[in-house]
This record gives C-alpha cells, sequence and structure tokens, in this order.
C-alpha cells in the first residue's frame, strides 16, 4: 500500500488498457486521473448512498455552483444526484447574476456550493438584487470543499428557512464519503476515508473523529479507482476534534498545495512558472478572508533589482506565469527584495494552512 501525496499522483499519460476512461484534471497542469467506466459506476454509487443517507431524496430538484472547471467534479456529483432520484444541473460558481438567473429557471429545492460562495450569493441577494432568500424556496443547502467561517451553516439555514448539511467528497475524485448536520459527522465509507499522523503512515478509523488525540489529516483509499485502488492518498486536509466554532470535517490544510476559494493552488507548480523570470529573489502569497466573503489571493513579488520592480513587462509576464497554474482571481504585488529575502512564503490571513512541510509542523500541531 502506497501513501502518496497530490503532487505523487500519477500523471495519466494513457487510458487504462482496452477501454475509454474519463480523465479528471487533479489541477492546472498537473495531470490528471483516470476513471474507467467500471470505475466510474462505482464511484457514482458510493456518492449517491452518501448523499440518500444526507437527506437527498427522490424527486429533489439540484442545482450545483462549485468552482470545478475542467475537473468534471460537478459532473459527476450530477451523476450520483440522479442516481440518488434527484433531478441535476451544474451551472459553475462565477457570475452570482447567472446563478440567481439559474435558480429562478430551474427552480431547485436543493443547492450545492462552498460556504463562501454562499455567504456571498446571500450578501448579493440583499444588496444587488433586493430578494429576500426564502423567495428561492430552496429547502436544503449543501455546502462543501472549504474551511468554513464561523457560523455559516446557522446562518445559511436561518436565512434560506433550509436544512444546511456538510458534505465532504475526497479532493481527488470528488467522491461523497461523508456528511454532516449541526456538526455531527457521519462517514458512510469508512473503508475509503481515513485519518492518519501528519507524519507517518498510520492509518485511523475516520468514524474515531470525536476521539482523535489532537490534528489528523484525512487520507483517501480510493477502492473505486482501478490505478489508484491500492495506494493511500494524503488530502492535506487536517481536522482537529477540539477546533470551536467550524462545523467542517477539515479545519486546516498542510503541505505544498494551498486551498484558496475551494481550488487547490500548487506551490511547485508556481515556483516552476515563475522560474523563467529572470530576477525574482523570493515569492509570497498572501490569503485572507474578509468577514463573510470569499477568499482573497494576492502574489507578492521581490525583485533583486529595482528596474524590474515597476517594469510593466515584468509584472505581465508574471501575472501570465501565476495565470497559468491556477483558475482563481488574484492580485499581483512587485516590490524590492529585502536583506534576507524568504525565497519562498505563505501568509494565511485565515489561519487555515498549517505549513508547508509535514514534519516541521507535525510536532506543534500534536503537542
Amino acid at each position: 500500500m502506497s501513501w502518496l501525496t497530490r503532487s505523487e499522483l500519477p500523471k495519466g499519460d494513457g487510458a487504462p488498457s482496452g477501454e475509454g476512461a474519463l480523465f479528471l484534471g487533479v489541477g492546472a497542469g498537473e495531470g490528471f486521473l483516470a476513471l474507467s467506466p467500471p470505475a466510474r459506476r462505482r464511484a457514482r454509487t458510493l456518492s449517491a448512498a452518501t448523499l440518500q443517507a444526507a437527506g437527498i431524496s427522490p424527486g429533489a430538484r439540484a442545482l450545483l455552483a462549485l468552482n470545478a472547471d475542467g475537473d468534471l467534479a460537478a459532473a459527476l456529483l450530477c451523476d450520483a444526484l440522479v442516481e440518488a432520484g434527484a433531478s441535476a444541473t451544474s451551472v459553475g460558481a462565477r457570475g452570482r447574476t447567472r446563478l440567481l438567473a439559474a435558480m429562478r429557471s430551474f427552480k431547485p429545492t436543493v443547492w450545492l456550493t462552498t460556504p463562501t460562495g454562499a455567504l456571498d450569493f446571500l450578501a448579493r441577494l440583499y444588496l444587488e438584487f433586493n430578494v429576500d432568500p426564502t423567495e428561492l424556496d430552496i429547502q436544503h443547502i449543501l455546502v462543501m470543499g472549504e474551511v468554513e467561517t464561523p457560523g455559516t451553516a446557522r446562518r445559511l439555514g436561518d436565512e434560506f428557512e433550509a436544512d444546511v448539511t456538510m458534505l465532504y467528497c475526497d479532493p481527488f475524485f470528488s467522491v461523497a464519503l461523508a456528511h454532516a448536520r449541526e456538526g455531527r459527522w457521519s462517514v458512510e465509507a469508512p473503508q475509503a476515508l481515513g485519518l492518519a499522523p501528519l507524519v507517518g503512515e498510520d492509518w485511523i478509523d475516520a468514524r474515531s473523529l470525536p476521539d482523535a488525540d489532537g490534528p489528523r489529516e484525512l487520507v483517501v483509499r480510493p477502492s473505486w479507482s482501478d490505478e489508484l485502488a491500492d495506494s493511500t492518498l494524503r488530502s492535506g486536509q487536517v481536522c482537529d476534534p477540539g477546533a470551536t466554532g467550524v462545523s467542517g470535517l477539515f479545519h486546516h490544510t498542510v503541505g505544498d498545495h494551498l486551498l484558496v476559494r475551494g481550488r487547490w493552488l500548487s506551490l511547485p507548480r508556481m515556483r516552476a512558472a515563475l522560474a523563467g523570470i529572470d530576477g525574482i529573489a523570493g515569492l509570497r502569497l498572501e490569503v485572507s478572508r474578509g468577514e463573510g466573503t470569499l477568499d482573497k489571493l494576492v502574489v507578492s513579488l521581490a525583485f533583486d533589482r529595482e528596474s524590474l520592480v515597476e517594469n510593466p513587462m515584468w509584472a505581465a509576464r508574471a501575472r501570465e506565469a501565476v495565470a497559468s497554474t491556477t483558475p482563481i482571481a488574484f492580485e499581483i504585488e512587485t516590490r524590492l527584495a529585502e536583506q534576507d529575502e524568504p525565497v519562498e512564503e505563505v501568509r494565511d490571513m485565515r489561519g487555515h494552512h498549517l505549513g508547508v512541510d509535514r514534519a516541521a509542523v507535525a510536532p506543534a500541531s500534536t503537542a
């Protein structure tokens, strides 16, 4: 049984032998994971069982507004919802006016979205559209894919007068594995979802979450996958049973991928993209989240020469390089490198990312 981090996933050079496959993007420029037709059926059936346990009943109409450009995760969840007896469509997360129009046209009873996406849409309903959320007649909201702002589920339930369920989908294939209401988690696939120390290869039953001693990383054994059935995948998502004020299954992230707006940002990929630009002495990523708003990403570049700091061509090259690694909206800042400038730095003002090196943060996180 091999243990793999996100950076060590196979690159998807070819389809499974003898048949076609659906390829799921694991990140911009980072390769693809293959799902053969039988593997896709297994993943769909497992997700459907979790969605049914989460309260999705036959006859429901589900609208997905998820940031999943290019990875087909929303399409897989739509398939699972249909197997669970619901009708489903995916409209993407961008464009709140478009989302409101889709809701009025499709008239969903179930809405799947991210925590910050839901809060941002709620704010716009009041401030821009002058719409009472209850007018949309949404009965059930499922939120997934991010560390939530404390109080999100309660506020959404109150404002929309809807049931709110936290849904956990594995971050590689987006197979639904667990769900929760009011912070009480039910793991529907204990053979596929486990816990592990930040350093070490020790599988712990995820159903023991309330009794876990300190932070643990969520790990996935994708039995549905032909290629990775004998692997344990480190999710980079860290749960902390002692965390207060949040009801998500994971409360932090760790490793060389940063979770921003529900998407994984690859630090190695960004580093490689910027390597061809002369004069960059330091890379700093700053992530923040206002009260109930979306994550904000700032890429701050330190140049070793004053002439490059205000050079529009260099800034444009840097912007294009960063954009090649992620679909996430970001800002570019340039500055002159200081003495002892760190080569790479992550400043997560949200308090979500523990660090790039698991070994470095494990002693502090388990103390």
